[in-house]
């Protein structure tokens, strides 16, 4: 299968999905409750030290030595809500999302795939889009909004240690951060962590329910996965930052 043909499949596994989330009956609800405790028992120990060491240094030491050469550490607050709510935490929540979470989705598909197990539950009459894809579905988007939040409390911190190594106080820090940052900054970069979870989800969803020969196909499976589910957050991330700079045009002044 083509490129294009596997794009056309994930765009109707979409549909399907969606549609099967809303439509009655609803018998997902305790996978759903485990598939989001379980990607929020894997992800957030990995996120946490991500978030802090990657805001810590990028923004952070790189950022704060570029405007100390200006005398404008203190402007570094301004910096961080440019660059870790809008940016650093969805990309960061996506990559450990996709790398942790979503492995582990194609790999327990793929094995049921290759057991013929979602065959059988065709045969009995079960859907394994609602009744495997929906919840996942769902989880993943939920966990990964509110694995958003962390990474930007996270990040602040990283930005925190930032200011201290260069001997600069905080007070300044937040002023600029709280001055410069918006709700629009907010929500957007929820509503781009929630939709990065639905990519994520579907994108492995897919990957394990199309994998092939035995147990070497299921390792190419979570291997194309992880690669498309990177490629495709990195092409919807730079449509949507053009969507929202486009339609709010202040966001684009670093105040």
């Amino acid at each position: 299968m083509g490129l294009l043909g596997e794009i056309g499949d994930m765009m109707i596994l979409t549909g399907k999905t969606m549609v099967s989330a809303v439509r009655p009956p609803y018998p997902y609800g305790g996978e759903f409750a485990l598939q989001f405790l379980f990607a929020l028992k894997l992800c957030w120990l990995p996120l946490l030290i991500t978030s802090v060491c990657i805001n810590y240094a990028v923004p952070g030491i790189q950022g704060a030595g570029f405007l100390e050469l200006f005398g404008a550490v203190d402007r570094l607050g301004s910096f961080y809500s440019l660059a870790s709510i809008r940016e650093f935490a969805p990309l960061i929540c996506s990559i450990i999302v996709a790398g942790v979470a979503g492995t582990a989705i194609t790999a327990d598909l793929g094995a049921r795939k290759i057991r013929e197990e979602l065959d059988a539950l065709q045969v009995l009459g079960v859907d394994p889009v609602k009744n495997l894809v929906v919840p996942r579905f769902l989880a993943l988007m939920i966990v990964t909004a509110l694995f958003d939040i962390f990474a930007i409390a996270a990040g602040i911190t990283g930005g925190m240690a930032a200011t201290l190594t260069h001997h600069a106080p905080l007070g300044p820090f937040f002023a600029t951060f709280l001055s410069s940052g918006t709700t629009t900054d907010v929500w957007g970069s929820l509503v781009k962590c929630t939709l990065f979870g639905a990519i994520v989800a579907i994108v492995c969803c897919y990957k394990g329910m199309t994998a092939s020969g035995g147990a070497e196909g299921v390792g190419r499976a979570v291997n194309q996965a992880v690669v498309i589910s990177l490629m495709s957050v990195a092409a919807f991330n730079y449509v949507f930052t053009q969507t929202l700079l486009a339609t709010h045009p202040e966001m684009i002044v670093l105040k």
